[in-house]
């Protein structure tokens, strides 16, 4: 694995290539996901009911995940054979299979690289969550504590925004596409000029030439 610089990193970094071990077998991350987004997201221990429940709701959508390109990966502080019992056991007790890869940190170097492991919790990794883009660079980073379990809905509202954003260059309202001001709509960059400015207030919809929206 190539070293990297433990603690949180930043928006916009570019993640470091890592070889680790999955319950799908070695991965090189972001190298083998090359012109895919990853999610790649953190739990705090195997076995674990909060953590349980999450699986289950990434199960249950990894189909949308792929159809936005994006392939999910797990990660926790647990040696293999902890995450292949697990996942076994939610697909005999609960009815759902895992399809997606779980990375075994045993040696807690992902973890500790990503800023992952919970202040005064032992080895438990956080809740985080990466989307990383195509090009391999870290786009958003989501942290919840162990005892409050994550929304994968957002997760995946939060990829789908920056996709569009990208693409067309626009900025995303509060919970777009169901923002209490302009629904579905999308923010409009702000004009880089005086002209720009008062042309906005006649051609553009909006409140105002620094706020103007559109629909795509």
């Amino acid at each position: 694995m190539e070293q990297v610089k433990n603690g949180i990193p930043l928006i916009g970094d570019k993640m470091p290539e890592l070889t680790v071990q999955t319950t799908h077998g070695v991965k090189n991350i972001p190298g083998d996901y090359k012109g895919k987004w990853i999610v790649l997201f953190s739990h705090p221990a195997d076995f674990t009911p909060v953590c349980t429940t999450e699986f289950v709701a990434f199960a249950k959508r990894n189909d949308e995940f792929k159809k936005l390109n994006a392939e999910l990966i797990g990660l926790s502080i647990d040696q293999v054979f902890s995450h292949i019992k697990w996942v076994e056991w939610i697909e005999e007790k609960i009815g759902v299979k895992i399809p997606f890869p779980i990375i075994a940190d045993d040696m807690g170097r992902v973890a500790e690289a990503f800023g992952m492991v919970h202040p005064g919790k032992g080895t438990n990794t956080v809740r985080a969550v990466f989307l990383i883009d195509p090009n391999g660079v870290i786009r958003l980073m989501i942290y919840y504590p162990q005892e409050i379990g994550r929304q994968i809905d957002e997760v995946l509202r939060a990829l789908r925004a920056l996709q569009i954003s990208d693409v067309n260059k626009v900025a995303m309202p509060e919970n777009w596409p169901n923002n209490e001001l302009i629904q579905d709509k999308v923010i409009i960059p702000p004009p880089k000029d005086i002209d720009e400015a008062e042309k906005r207030k006649s051609s553009a919809e909006g409140y105002d030439w620094w706020f103007t929206y559109k629909s795509l």
